[in-house]
């Protein structure tokens, strides 16, 4: 979709729409007093018969309206002014597009982004507007035979921004917007992917792929002779079940002007976890295809920040693999010594993440980063304790925690910081090894972090669990994109107080 921003009076567009919002208790947005004046009360005649009433996310659409240049004018409930805030203009705006989309729109001219949304400036209302259209027309349809036919599909918006000074913050401010959700997109597109298509292989050659888009983009992709020479026990442990081969990706963006320690993100990639010998039960085990979900955001992430041409240094580590069942497969009680020297009892294969993260974590240190993120789909208990609105986030560095937890309430990208006390840590002893891979029943979203932190000493580092917000279940059912829009707007946070 094209974006473009505007300055000027709504019934002055030309154009086959004008989005125009009304507040709960038929009061009208400042643009639509004007479509209203224009068209000497049409507007509000129509909403004193009752056919809207402001109600968020409702809409109205209007055709040939006198006065207007416009072939439609779409009303939009905005609900309540004074509650209008994060929540309430995205809504309006999806309900929006939608509408657009589906009956013939194919281009049109939206003035909510010039309704005042509490703590947010123009840019915010413009970034996330682009963000929250592109999600609206996104479809997967890449595996049907007959993909749906959208009659004359939206393919132009233009964002309106009050005045002439804000177009420049505007259009910055759009491209942004564009840039995340073109990551957004190919996260969601490689989560929706079924695991006989998305493997560890199709994965790194999708790494070559975007390596060749971008060419500031280094990737290197190891395979198993290389992988067990580096000594990864814990990540080899998962693979030994499945005939696929594993991978390890590496994706290294070096674009800062000047020598600095670069941001490490570390992705879980599991394309298909059974559970191994700790088998899954059977009900939606055909949602573990989205346990590669923290690889594919990473992969949005870099796709994000190299079109905006960020000047970062940024790595991207990404173990991928299945887990499977075999006669070759881990056992539970098998014990395994990871890259980092320290030995892993695995009481429980199922508990797979965290050991392919854990070696993926061990080879960040030679970057001598400033600071490491891991994704991961990693617990059912993050899902009991947040639900699917906010990632968990843990973490060693407070200041690492509270900028992420501030760049996710920017991007509406939520994330909600946990605990990560020593007191949970004796949950992991074993009496054969150093440690165990899982712990009690209570708190495991917080005892897998505990298990991660035990090879992240030597830098500052956070895990982001997103178990619960990778992706929707239900007539929605799909991969998010998610945390893509927070990792990108924390890293261009970084790029601006450099």
């Amino acid at each position: 979709m094209e974006f473009t921003i505007k300055s000027g009076s709504p019934e002055k567009q030309r154009s086959a729409c004008v989005v125009v919002g009304v507040f709960d208790n038929r009061k009208l947005s400042l643009s639509a007093e004007l479509i209203d004046r224009a068209s000497n009360g049409y507007v509000s005649e129509i909403i004193r018969r009752g056919d809207m009433e402001g109600k968020l996310g409702s809409t109205l659409l209007l055709h040939s309206v006198r006065g207007t240049l416009a072939d439609r004018v779409l009303l939009v409930g905005l609900g309540k002014e004074r509650d209008f805030r994060d929540k309430e203009f995205r809504q309006a705006i999806r309900s929006a597009v939608k509408l657009l989309n589906e009956t013939g729109s194919y281009e049109a001219v939206i003035y909510l982004t010039e309704e005042k949304v509490k703590r947010r400036e123009v840019a915010w209302r413009v970034e996330h507007a682009v963000i929250v259209a592109m999600d609206s027309v996104y479809r997967f349809e890449q595996m049907k035979s007959e993909p749906t036919e959208v009659r004359r599909p939206l393919r132009k918006l233009t964002l309106s921004v009050p005045q002439r000074s804000d177009l420049s913050a505007g259009e910055a401010a759009a491209a942004r917007g564009l840039a995340i959700s073109h990551g957004m997109d190919l996260a969601k597109d490689l989560g929706n992917l079924p695991s006989n298509v998305c493997t560890p292989t199709y994965l790194a050659e999708r790494a070559k792929e975007l390596g060749q888009l971008f060419p500031e983009i280094k990737v290197t992709v190891l395979e198993r002779p290389q992988i067990e020479a580096l000594g990864m026990g814990s990540f080899l442990a998962v693979t030994k079940g499945s005939d696929e081969a594993p991978r390890f990706i590496v994706l290294e963006y070096e674009q800062s002007p000047r020598k600095q320690k670069p941001v490490v993100l570390v992705g879980k990639g599991i394309t298909f976890d059974t559970g191994g010998i700790s088998i899954k039960p059977a009900a939606d085990m055909d949602q573990m295809k989205f346990d590669m979900c923290g690889a594919a955001s990473v992969f949005g992430t870099f796709r994000a920040i190299a079109e905006l041409k960020s000047k970062l240094n940024v790595v991207g580590l990404i173990p991928t693999c299945e887990n499977m069942l075999s006669g070759h497969a881990t056992k539970p009680g098998d014990i395994v010594k990871s890259m980092s020297g320290q030995t892993v009892e695995i009481l429980n294969t199922d508990a797979e993440g965290r050991l392919i993260l854990s070696d993926a974590l061990t080879y960040a240190e030679r970057y001598e980063p400033q600071a490491v993120i891991d994704v991961a789909t990693l617990t059912g208990a993050m899902v009991i304790a947040l639900g699917h609105v906010a990632s968990g986030v843990f973490s060693n560095s407070d200041s690492l925690a509270r900028a992420l937890l501030a760049a996710g309430d920017d991007a509406y990208d939520r994330g909600w910081q946990m605990p990560l006390w020593d007191d949970y840590q004796e949950g992991l002893a074993s009496n054969f090894a150093d440690f165990a891979n899982i712990a009690g029943r209570a708190g495991g979203g917080i005892t897998a972090a505990c298990f991660l932190s035990r090879f992240t000493k030597k830098y500052d580092w956070a895990h982001l669990d997103i178990a619960g917000t990778a992706w929707k279940e239900g007539k929605e059912k799909g991969a998010t994109g998610r945390p893509v829009p927070m990792l990108a707007t924390w890293l261009l946070a970084q790029e601006g107080a450099l």
